[in-house]
């Protein structure tokens, strides 16, 4: 706190200036509002990449009842979100998911939930270079050039290098510029959205079926194929909660972060289900426009090169590729701080734990996890596979691990329910336990009657995180004692 007392004759000129907040000991400024909080969370979710990607894969499945598909992934959002909204008004911790769950069911939870984090953001990280080369490809099409077969590895490989070298300046005024443009994104994608659909409406579009409220239902979609695509919805989210990290920099942060996390998820769900109503509509509800969709490289960059004009889609082209790198930075960062993190207690090689003498910066850990990264990334092109296959198969093997790390959150958030001192009213144990069942319905979908590859990615993920329970079992107090830093450190 910056003190007010003393013996000086003008104590006013100790005061902090009346929209500056308070210091707290460890140096931050508590000044951000909810609304700033919001911006961020929204910004870290990475929006118009997003909906330029994440709708192909769930079109593929459903058909045209993709905007009904991202309404049910709103739903089980918001039912795993209360965890953190609800948490994060008792619990103020700068961490993420391992933090809340070291907070409510002990170190050795905290521990296993970043563990299944770290495997989240690793997985990430690769899917978001694949990202990163379709954006690119896309942009330098808009301009009639094509690169020869394979360049995209370059592309990605670029990009990752170029993440290092950002990371390890700690750039967070390189992160937070990336995160303002993606913010323009949404502005352009909702402007993009009302246009196709006045133009569909009015019948000046190259399609005919008009404005089908038929996609806000499951329609010939079974229930199956609809929670198997929720998963590359669910995906969209992702991130949403990184307004917790921002608990030390917050104006009153046990009224603000819960509310700030709402107002990202609702905010998310109305633009996400009204970008995909638009695009469903703009390829048309017809068999051909739905194989369109599901044949589509970047959603947002077609259709706006169609219903307003190719510089439109050079500008979204653009702007996708700024917030896919911005994700790629903070994710990779993220992934970094846990490793070094888990080294430095006494997991892993030593030198994962060795830090930049100028930035504080997590060097080997930072080069580790981008190299990791790129060879995820030669591994599928070793396979014939494609950028576009990077990104969602890395992207639901992530997502599966954040199903995981999630579901530790629920799992606090009723472990501190049934607290005796618990002010949270027993009755509302029925929204994180709904959390709980939607996100095993999720996993259980993925393993059951899904065809290769998909059917492998579960049990990678499986994999991942029971590692980290062989941990716990092999190394009881190791990771008491890394579940404890964990719970209590900012490693943002």
């Amino acid at each position: 706190m910056n003190s007010t007392t003393g013996t000086s004759a003008d104590t006013s000129a100790l005061a902090p200036p009346p929209e500056k907040a308070e210091v707290t000991p460890s140096g931050l400024h508590r000044n951000l509002r909810v609304w700033e909080v919001t911006a961020l969370s929204v910004g870290f979710m990475g929006p118009v990449m997003a909906m330029s990607l994440n709708g192909i894969g769930v079109a593929g499945l459903v058909g045209k009842a993709v905007p009904f598909t991202f309404a049910i992934s709103f739903a089980g959002v918001m039912l795993v979100a209360y965890a953190f909204i609800r948490l994060t008004r008792y619990f103020t911790h700068a961490g993420s998911v391992y933090a809340l769950a070291g907070a409510t069911l002990g170190p050795r939870a905290g521990f296993f939930g970043g563990f299944a984090l770290l495997g989240t953001y690793l997985f990430f990280s690769a899917c978001i270079t694949g990202a990163c080369a379709v954006f690119f490809e896309a942009m330098l099409g808009e301009f009639g050039l094509t690169l020869p077969t394979g360049t995209w590895v370059l592309i990605t490989v670029v990009a990752a290098a170029a993440a290092l070298l950002l990371n390890l300046r700690e750039s967070t005024v390189t992160t937070r510029t990336l995160l303002a443009i993606g913010m323009v994104g949404i502005v352009v994608m909702v402007i993009f959205s009302l246009v196709v659909i006045a133009r569909v409406a009015s019948g000046d579009a190259p399609v005919s079926t008009g404005i089908d409220l038929g996609t806000l239902l499951p329609g010939e979609a079974s229930w199956t194929a609809i929670m198997t695509a929720s998963v590359f919805g669910f995906l969209s989210w992702a991130g949403f909660e990184s307004g917790t990290s921002l608990g030390e920099e917050t104006r009153d942060p046990k009224r603000t972060i819960p509310r700030a996390l709402t107002y990202a998820v609702v905010l998310a769900g109305v633009i996400y289900t009204l970008v995909m109503f638009a695009q469903t509509i703009g390829y048309g509800t017809d068999t051909a426009g739905q194989e369109a969709f599901a044949g589509a490289s970047s959603t947002l960059t077609e259709l706006g090169s169609t219903y307003i004009g190719p510089w439109f889609a050079v500008i979204i082209s653009i702007i996708a590729f700024c917030v896919a790198f911005a994700s790629l930075l903070s994710c990779s960062a993220a992934a970094a701080r846990l490793v070094f993190a888990l080294a430095r207690d006494g997991f892993g090689p030593s030198a994962l734990a060795r830090t930049s003498p100028r930035t504080g910066a997590p060097t080997v850990a930072t080069v580790t996890v981008l190299m990791l990264t790129v060879l995820l990334v030669l591994l599928l092109a070793a396979i014939g596979g494609g950028p576009v296959e990077v990104y969602y198969w890395y992207a639901t093997i992530a997502t599966l691990c954040m199903v995981v790390a999630y579901g530790m959150a629920s799992v606090g958030a009723i472990r501190h329910t049934f607290r005796p001192d618990s002010p949270i009213r027993r009755w509302e144990v029925v929204l994180p336990a709904g959390g709980i069942v939607y996100l095993v319905y999720v996993y259980v979908v993925q393993v059951a009657g899904q065809e290769a590859p998909y059917t492998y990615f579960p049990w990678i993920a499986a994999a991942w995180c029971l590692a980290g329970l062989a941990v716990i079992l092999a190394a009881p107090k190791l990771a008491e004692r890394i579940g404890a830093r964990l719970t209590k450190e900012d490693l943002g």
